[in-house]
C-alpha cells in the first residue's frame, strides 16, 4: 500500500511539474530560434554603385589656376576610401563602376536629373552614392554625400561635413568621419 501512495504522489508531482517543464522547454526553444533567426534571415547586402566624387571649386584660386592635380588625386582617394570602407563593413556589396565610368565622368552627377540612378541601374545596383567636395577657398571646404535608392530614384539621405585645410589629411579625416558616423550607422546616422 505504501508503494501505491508513493506512486500516486509521484504521479501528482509530475502532473504539476509537467506543464512547468513544458513551459521551460518552450521558452528554451523560442530563445534558440531567436538566436538562429537573425543569421538565417539576413538578406544579402545592397548592391551599391559608388561613383567618383566631384569637385565644385568656387574659390578665387580655382578660377585663376584651374584644375589642380593634387585635388583630383584627393577626389580619387576619397571615392576609394568610401568604396573600401563600405565593402569591408560587409553592409554593402560595392559594384565595379567601370562599365559606366566614362558616362559618369561626362555628366555632372549632382545636376543631371537623376542620371546617377540610371547609370547605377545599368550596373544592377540597389543604391547609388555620389559625392561632391565644395571648395570655397583653401581653408574652407565641405564634403557632401548623397545616397539614393535606384529603383525609385528617391534620396534616402544626404550628409555633409565642413573641414578646414586643403590637405590630404583633412580630406581623409572628413571622409572617415562621414563613413563611420553616417554611412555605416543604423539608419545612416539619421534620428529614428
Amino acid at each position: 500500500m505504501n508503494h501505491g501512495r508513493t506512486a500516486l504522489r509521484l504521479t501528482l508531482k509530475f502532473r504539476f511539474a509537467l506543464p512547468w517543464m513544458q513551459t521551460i522547454m518552450r521558452v528554451a526553444a523560442l530563445v534558440a530560434l531567436m538566436l538562429l533567426l537573425p543569421v538565417s534571415a539576413q538578406a544579402d547586402p545592397p548592391k551599391t554603385a559608388v561613383f567618383d566624387f566631384e569637385l565644385l571649386d568656387t574659390s578665387l584660386q580655382g578660377e585663376i589656376d584651374g584644375v589642380r592635380r593634387d585635388e583630383q588625386q584627393r577626389l580619387i582617394r576619397t571615392s576609394e576610401q568610401i568604396r573600401k570602407g563600405l565593402a569591408e563593413s560587409g553592409k554593402f556589396a560595392v559594384l565595379d563602376i567601370a562599365p559606366v565610368n566614362d558616362a559618369a565622368h561626362a555628366a555632372n552627377l549632382q545636376a543631371c536629373g537623376g542620371c546617377d540612378v540610371d547609370l547605377a541601374q545599368k550596373l544592377g545596383a540597389d543604391l547609388a552614392i555620389t559625392g561632391v567636395v565644395q571648395k570655397v577657398s583653401n581653408l574652407i571646404l565641405s564634403l557632401n554625400i548623397y545616397l539614393r535608392e535606384v529603383q525609385t530614384g528617391r534620396l534616402i539621405t544626404s550628409m555633409s561635413a565642413d573641414f578646414r585645410g586643403n590637405t590630404d589629411e583633412s580630406w581623409q579625416r572628413t571622409t572617415s568621419y562621414l563613413l563611420r558616423n553616417r554611412l555605416l550607422e543604423p539608419n545612416y546616422g539619421r534620428p529614428q
